[in-house]
């Protein structure tokens, strides 16, 4: 049998489709029904790192890329985001600390209800207040002494990954 036809329409005659094989051993289903959230966010990353080499000026928005992921990948993930990060903008919003700790610059968002009303407060944070929230992300509600220690460990990781030839390359 040959290729079945495609009607002519104002986009044009082609299709395309992404199959996904999200484990090893399964079979390629289309993305849309084979992936999760996260694998789709990951996808994306996939497709905009392929594309970084594009040279076009804008601005790419990751929201919770990393779900479902965490530790070597989640680390990964970051320094992939800070490989693109050094040729166009990258927002990415994360809850791992392991991906927050290679941003260029750290937002936090704080909500709080107030008179009924959610409102809503973001905080610049570098140095210290950058540690602690890191810590905070790694241990919970307070940041120990630990927990700390750990939230220095990562951003001077990913700093020292960040300036290397390639931070997404596996050893």
């Amino acid at each position: 049998m040959g290729a079945r036809a495609v009607p002519l329409n104002p986009r044009g005659a082609e299709r395309a489709a992404f199959l996904l094989a999200a484990n090893p051993g399964e079979r390629s289903a289309p993305l849309q029904k084979a992936a999760s959230g996260g694998e789709l966010a990951r996808v994306m990353l996939a497709l905009h790192v392929v594309a970084e080499s594009a040279g076009e000026d804008r601005a790419l928005v990751f929201d919770e890329v990393d779900a479902g992921v965490g530790g070597s990948v989640a680390d990964a993930v970051g320094a992939r985001l800070a490989r693109l990060a050094r040729r166009q903008q990258v927002l990415c919003v994360t809850h791992l600390p392991q991906v927050a700790a290679y941003a260029d610059r750290h937002l936090a968002v704080r909500k709080s209800v107030r008179d009924g009303r959610t409102l809503a407060r973001i905080d610049d944070l570098d140095g210290e207040a950058r540690v602690a929230e890191l810590a905070r992300m790694l241990g919970g509600k307070r940041a120990t002494p630990t927990s700390r220690r750990h939230a220095s460990e990562l951003i001077d990781a990913a700093a020292r990954g960040a300036r290397g030839a390639d931070p997404g390359r596996r050893p």
